[in-house]
């Protein structure tokens, strides 16, 4: 991927689930688009991974596989991105921190280049990114002859966010990096920045 010339001074990188927002987005995206048949196989298919993964021996990005090939396996694409786009019409305004948006505006405000940074789906964030003005890196659903194959296109960028930003953006030409994590997933995206936010404060 060709990096971008900086046409503003700044680049602010934002992580979304649990950052700009007090939820998580995926999570409530897969519950309310699944099926009763999908919500009934998920509790012995995806709860013990979900368990494994709150006592820390699985990983986000499995969890997230997991539940990605469970949800989207055989479904319709244009009638997961019409549900997309209700849900970031409908459901993400009152997922949102005031005080986390108020600072992505005035990043906005000082003409810097502002990106969202997310493992969460490009089918309700890119209709939430093209309203909001902003940038997009995220994990997007491979699709064939517009059937949803339960797989990521081009992987998982979770894991891999600093190299992602890195393809894109040619971070050593801007003036400043901001960047605004919560997990450690977002740690290398934070190592790119010189004013680094992790669960609302800065570190040193």
């Amino acid at each position: 991927m060709t990096q971008a010339s900086p046409a503003a001074t700044d680049l602010a990188l934002f992580d979304f689930d649990h950052t700009l927002t007090h939820a998580d987005s995926f999570g409530r995206f897969l519950r309310d688009l699944a099926t009763p048949a999908q919500l009934a196989a998920a509790r012995w298919k995806l709860g013990p991974w979900l368990a494994g993964y709150r006592l820390g021996l699985v990983s986000a990005a499995r969890l997230r596989a997991r539940a990605v090939r469970l949800a989207f396996t055989g479904r319709s694409e244009a009638e997961i991105r019409d549900h997309g786009a209700r849900h970031a019409r409908d459901v993400l305004a009152g997922m949102l921190r005031p005080e986390m948006m108020q600072r992505l505006a005035w990043h906005r405000g000082e003409g810097h280049a502002v990106v969202l940074v997310s493992a969460s789906l490009d089918v309700y964030l890119q209709p939430w990114c093209d309203e909001h003005g902003l940038q997009l890196i995220c994990n997007r659903l491979e699709a064939r002859k517009g059937v949803l194959s339960g797989r990521y296109d081009q992987g998982d960028c979770g894991p891999h966010k600093a190299r992602h930003i890195r393809a894109r953006y040619d971070v050593a030409a801007y003036r400043q990096v901001h960047a605004y994590g919560d997990s450690r997933e977002d740690l290398d995206m934070l190592a790119l920045a010189q004013q680094r936010w992790y669960r609302g404060r800065l570190l040193d």
